[in-house]
């Protein structure tokens, strides 16, 4: 037995919607969800900074950005993204985890992301989000020369006559970002 709505099959149809059920075939639930443009377009309207720019946008006073005629903000070819986290993080999560993505590091996935999207402070937001993603950190490729052997040193006559310096780096970042020690030894 299959249920229809006439109604629900207009507005299916109005939205571009094809779907099809033979004897065989079962339809247990369909969810229309919004999509990121969507979302984007709604968040931009509530956002009072980018209400701010459309405004001058029409008033012809800011020729950096435009708009749509849907609506959409743009920064040149660029979606303009409103400062919502939550939007924020799923774009990023899309450009990061998705199967085609493979876990960029923060300077592919900003020049991935880039071309389509602007937000003020995108690119530091994008290097925290890779430095917080726990697989990128364990299977990190390390970019540096193994280092050298260590030779020992005679034993110095005088004070100050030997200074030897060390650094040591690729330690976890401290609270204030550090992630390297200049060690330094006085023979």
């Amino acid at each position: 037995m299959i249920y229809y709505n006439v109604e629900h099959l207009i507005a299916l149809r109005a939205m571009d919607v094809h779907f099809s059920v033979g004897g065989d075939m079962l339809l247990a639930t369909m969810q229309v969800k919004p999509s990121l443009k969507d979302k984007i377009r709604d968040a931009q309207e509530k956002d009072p900074h980018l209400q701010k720019v459309k405004t001058k946008v029409q008033e012809g006073k800011n020729n950096q950005f435009i708009i749509q005629g849907d609506g959409m903000l743009l920064n040149g070819r660029r979606v303009c993204v409103p400062n919502v986290e939550e939007l924020r993080t799923e774009i990023m999560h899309e450009a990061h985890y998705a199967p085609y993505a493979m876990h960029p590091g923060s300077t592919k996935m900003y020049r991935d992301l880039r071309p389509y999207y602007w937000w003020p402070t995108m690119k530091k937001d994008v290097a925290e989000f890779v430095a917080r993603c726990l697989t990128c950190q364990q299977v990190k490729a390390k970019h540096q020369a193994p280092a050298g052997k260590l030779h020992l040193l005679s034993v110095p006559e005088w004070k100050w006559e030997k200074i030897t310096v060390d650094f040591i780096v690729g330690l976890p970042r401290t609270f204030r970002k550090h992630d390297a020690i200049w060690w330094m030894w006085i023979d």
